[in-house]
């Protein structure tokens, strides 16, 4: 695997990615505007699960660029990419399961999702996370799912609100997973020294 490492760390690559999370990044800003504006003013930061991990990502790969680390925005970045990448899939596989049906947009969110969770876990050598760094990651992740499962400011999915109590158990211990991943990947292994390649 780490003969791909030059190709991630290629600032081509790295533009290419901060334009597509960008964009994604927007477009899931706008998906939630129908619930964003019955969203009480302090539950709004706990509501755009997905938008607001690619933010975290484009702050990681904006520092890349600039030949930096932002260790924060890595922790964040990384548990909160994988769990809702996971999360999103999940969700979208059980509609399928209750409805029997699959819309286009299903798959894009599938898709889109999916490489979410996968751009979080190839980017975890380069991340310079410390324990605190993970700990507030940690904290804001199970936070969310406290805002998310007791006042109920999850994302909409109507097919599967008779789910609720089954997907918050879940998604707590999805959160757990992502944690304990991130400490795997970036505090227990050694990391790699990034170095940004012009072409």
């Amino acid at each position: 695997m780490k003969w791909l490492y030059p190709f991630f760390a290629n600032r081509t690559i790295l533009l290419l990615l901060l334009l597509i999370n960008l964009g994604g990044t927007i477009y899931g800003y706008i998906w939630y505007e129908g619930q964003l504006v019955e969203t009480p003013l302090h539950f709004l930061p706990f509501v755009p699960d997905s938008p607001t991990a690619s933010l975290f990502f484009v702050f990681v790969l904006i520092a890349f660029l600039l030949g930096k680390n932002w260790p924060l925005f890595e922790a964040l970045a990384i548990v909160t990419l994988v769990k809702y990448g996971v999360w999103a899939v999940v969700m979208n596989l059980l509609v399928f399961q209750v409805t029997g049906d699959i819309q286009p947009a299903a798959l894009m969110l599938i898709f889109s999702h999916g490489a979410m969770a996968v751009q979080g876990i190839l980017y975890a050598p380069f991340y310079r996370l410390k324990t605190w760094h993970l700990v507030a990651a940690g904290v804001w992740t199970l936070h969310n799912d406290v805002i998310d499962y007791v006042f109920f400011m999850l994302p909409r999915y109507p097919t599967l609100d008779l789910y609720i109590p089954e997907i918050g158990y879940f998604t707590f211990w999805l959160s757990i997973f992502c944690i304990a991943l991130t400490y795997y990947l970036c505090l227990r292994k050694k990391s790699f020294q990034l170095s940004i390649t012009s072409n």
